[in-house]
């Protein structure tokens, strides 16, 4: 049925623009109408345009011809239009990696003639014009860089990369299946399968790597915060991105413990480069034009990249970066010093590590983060002898399916522990909310996960012609879920007026897998942020009910390209207004990960809740009543003056100090599987 449906309104799909001819005559086409035009673009990007008008838009514009409807007077498309002509543009039907550097330069080349684009019509001409041009992967990765960021699309929603670019997400077993549905047109439902088997231990959690909600968030968060953004060409700055990359890596690295813990697994180990790498990766993916990504054996030793990296460069550039924590600053390309040895800290020091734009001295520093990426996941060919496509690693959608991967951000995590660790602790005056206390925090529900399928459309992932119909084509994949739940907070006012509070809710794992208690000091450096939000305390007793579905940090699941051509294209065919509000930042874990997995004895977690000063805070006025801020922000903004994971983000050399604090409650809750 919905291929039906997706035949027809394909079929159809010329008529829907004319019918938004006024809003454009306005000053700009409607939500409807961008939403509509960006799903055609996106759909089958390795095909033909099956929209009519889109189609004629790319063989008849001309992106040169009128430079005035370009913020720069034309300069990038200009820029753009030489190299397609000389022709140094790579081929299409290629692999495409944005750690490769000049692949990254022409995806770029084609994102500034977008965002530099004055209205829609030139944004979306352009579009259509380059999409049969250049390389579809270096397609995807402008648009969706450009609609991430343009004021044009700020109401558009994205599809799931899942269903765009299928192959990089999905079993290469599967994506073969798929095909021979295709080619005997018969409708096919297949279930995928994670990668390795029951003897490999790293398979218990190959569920948490290898979930596409987790991939898409990870390839997500480096779309709003790239390493590449430049505040000069792009007009604004990213508030805190050094900051963000720690934290996001930091969540991603405690929560895989936290999964772990719940398949009676120890934390994972570090990453050294002196040491041997014990845990091979066979991926079971397939580049959709470019081969199979390549596999890594168990038990090899790190060597030099042909034309990266030596081992021993990264050695030195860790050493340097080491060496500046030890020190409290780091030193600038002109010379001078930049004290760290404080709350902003972090966030030069996430730019230093990563490293993007915003590294102070990148000449010095180097760039671990990215170099590492390439050199662990070249490991399999180092040498290029085989001239294999680039690894998972070099891939933001695939990276996490590598269990390597929490090796990698472990191994950086603990440099910023280095850093958080070297910070003077929070003293008692500076963590308590003057005349605000907590009452009382219980669970209202049961914490309990479990596993379900999800269906997904590989209708993109097989070859194409407009002669012959689609036939419906998906895949089975288990996932984890929990149960809905609420948070009952009773919090006492004493002070005679209203109060701003910022409400800061985490879980700490108990015990590690020995069943030994964490000592307060390790539990807080492995806390999952679960939720934080500001509400207004009134004078006496504020009774707070917080939804689990209402969490800051998580996101429910993009709709389908399915839903948003069929809600998108029912609006333009009714003239109502189209609203997917909700989707619209898709920057978060899924809400399915909310919770980690726990164990069917039910695994511990201390459950902190911090009511802190929200006038103190607050970044932003009015949070109490905004929902746009997640915790990582909005379009650039960070709505919270306290650093991530505050006020359990420095070490703790007495927790007595937390546990004399009214405005801090700790409780002990479970959290069950069931299978």
């Amino acid at each position: 049925m919905k291929v039906l449906v997706l035949c027809a309104l394909a079929a159809a799909a010329a008529a829907w623009p004319n019918l938004d001819v006024q809003n454009d005559a306005a000053g700009g086409a409607s939500t409807a109408k961008k939403q509509h035009d960006i799903n055609y673009l996106l759909f089958k990007v390795n095909e033909v345009l099956r929209d009519s008008n889109l189609k004629r838009l790319g063989e008849t514009f001309n992106p040169e011809a009128d430079t005035s409807r370009y913020t720069d007077g034309g300069a990038a498309v200009h820029k753009l239009m030489t190299e397609l002509r000389d022709h140094r543009l790579l081929e299409q039907k290629h692999w495409f990696s944005l750690f490769n550097t000049r692949q990254r330069e022409e995806a770029l080349m084609l994102y500034d003639v977008l965002e530099h684009s004055k209205d829609w019509q030139t944004f979306i001409s352009n579009a259509a014009y380059f999409r049969s041009r250049m390389n579809e992967g270096e397609f995807v990765y402008a648009l969706y860089a450009a609609v991430t960021h343009s004021s044009l699309t700020k109401h558009v929603v994205l599809p799931p990369l899942y269903e765009v670019t299928p192959h990089l997400f999905t079993n290469s077993e599967v994506i073969q299946q798929a095909y021979q549905a295709k080619m005997t047109q018969t409708p096919g439902k297949f279930r995928s399968h994670f990668t390795g088997s029951k003897k490999n231990p790293e398979q218990r959690v190959a569920y948490f790597g290898e979930d596409i909600g987790l991939n898409t968030h990870h390839v997500t968060w480096h779309l709003e915060f790239p390493f590449w953004w430049n505040d000069a060409n792009e007009g604004h700055h990213l508030d805190r991105k050094g900051e963000n990359f720690f934290w996001v890596h930091h969540q991603l690295t405690v929560r895989f413990d936290a999964e772990r813990l719940s398949n009676y697994l120890d934390p994972v180990d570090e990453l050294h480069w002196e040491e041997t790498i014990k845990e091979g990766f066979a991926p079971h993916t397939t580049y959709k034009y470019g081969g199979e990504f390549p596999s890594r054996p168990d038990n090899i030793h790190f060597e030099d990249v042909d034309g990266v990296a030596r081992i021993r460069d990264l050695v030195i550039l860790e050493t340097r970066i080491r060496d500046a924590i030890a020190h409290g600053y780091v030193t600038a390309k002109d010379g001078s010093t930049i004290d760290i040895s404080n709350s902003h800290g972090i966030d030069v020091l996430g730019d230093v590590i990563e490293s993007s734009t915003y590294s102070p001295n990148i000449e010095y520093y180097g760039s671990l983060h990215n170099t590492a990426h390439i050199v662990l996941g070249r490991q399999g060919d180092p040498h290029g002898k085989y001239d294999l496509p680039p690894g998972v690693l070099e891939h933001f959608e695939t990276a996490t399916r590598d269990p390597a991967f929490f090796r990698l951000h472990k191994y950086m995590d603990n440099i910023f522990r280095e850093h958080k660790d070297s910070l003077t602790p929070y003293t008692k005056e500076e963590l308590e909310f003057r005349g605000v206390k907590i009452d009382n925090v219980v669970i209202d529900g049961t914490l309990e996960t479990y596993f379900e399928d999800f269906e997904y459309s590989l209708l993109t992932a097989v070859d194409d012609t407009v002669e012959i119909d689609d036939v419906e084509i998906t895949t089975l994949v288990s996932r984890l879920n929990h149960k809905d739940f609420s948070y009952k907070i009773d919090v006492v006012n004493n002070n005679d007026r209203e109060m701003l509070a910022t409400v800061r809710i985490f879980a700490l794992p108990h015990r590690d897998n020995n069943g030994i208690v964490y000592p307060f000091n390790e539990g807080r450096w492995r806390a999952i942020e679960l939720d934080r939000f500001w509400k207004k305390l009134r004078p006496g007793v504020t009774h707070i009910v917080r939804k689990s579905t209402e969490s800051a940090v998580t996101v429910p699941d993009v709709p389908s390209f399915h839903t948003l051509i069929q809600k998108a294209d029912a609006a333009l065919s009714s003239g109502s207004q189209l609203d997917l509000h909700e989707y619209e930042s898709a920057l978060g874990l899924p809400n399915r990960f909310l919770l980690p997995k726990g164990n069917s004895e039910g695994l511990e977690f201390d459950l902190v809740v911090v009511v802190t000063d929200g006038s103190a805070d607050a970044a932003v006025d009015n949070l109490h009543r905004i929902t746009e801020f997640n915790h990582y922000g909005y379009r650039g903004v960070y709505p919270d003056n306290r650093p991530h994971g505050y006020p359990l983000d420095r070490r703790v050399d007495d927790e007595r100090i937390f546990n004399d604090l009214p405005n801090f409650k700790k409780i002990i809750v479970k959290i069950y599987n069931r299978k």
